[in-house]
């Protein structure tokens, strides 16, 4: 959007167009992300675990609000669920005819099976779990091999969920109402300065 001389927002030849920067702040939704993520690589230090996909599924996982946080979550999470599990039945089906995994031509129109009934699992279960599902299905397909790719989906839907669920906590726990009445209780205890 283009705003005029400050306050127009009408294109238009009697004004001088620029574009409005958005100020650049460290808000809430921002340190609540970083908690999450830390929390998640915390936790996961402790059990000697990589912690990337627990942290992703945690950035992912965080919205301006509780229902923000359950929509992008479950996009991330049904996503991840989705095209893990059909990531595993497709890649299955490729290894019924080359054991070996070594013909990657066939992956092709598994790939395309593969897209048309993600799309119509998450028309049915989630409808924002195409592009994350869609991520986790062509790495299951094309990177990660046959010793693997059981492993890697049900370890990225475990992680994913882990990280999901850490948002969703968080932001229960501190949600902008709560601090927002903890930061005006703390500016009444404060003495009032002057000048």
């Amino acid at each position: 959007m283009w705003y005029l001389n400050g306050n127009c927002t009408q294109e238009c030849d009697c004004c001088e167009r620029s574009p409005q920067k958005p100020a650049v702040h460290i808000g809430l939704r921002n340190l609540k992300t970083a908690l999450s993520a830390s929390l998640c690589a915390l936790i996961y230090y402790f059990l000697d675990r990589n912690p990337a996909f627990a942290c992703i599924g945690a950035i992912f996982g965080m919205g301006a609000n509780m229902e923000h946080s359950k929509l992008h979550g479950g996009n991330r999470l049904f996503g991840t669920i989705i095209g893990g599990f059909l990531g595993i039945f497709l890649y299955r089906i490729y290894l019924i005819f080359y054991p070996e995994g070594d013909n990657h031509l066939l992956l092709v129109p598994l790939l395309f099976v593969g897209v048309v009934i993600l799309i119509v699992l998450a028309q049915i279960f989630w409808v924002g779990a195409v592009q994350p599902g869609g991520v986790v299905l062509c790495l299951l397909l094309f990177n990660i091999g046959s010793d693997n790719y059981i492993s890697y989906s049900l370890n990225r839907m475990l992680d994913t969920g882990v990280g999901v669920v850490m948002s969703l906590l968080i932001n229960w726990l501190l949600p902008r109402e709560r601090l927002d009445a903890w930061q005006a209780a703390l500016k009444a205890r404060l003495p009032h300065r002057k000048g």
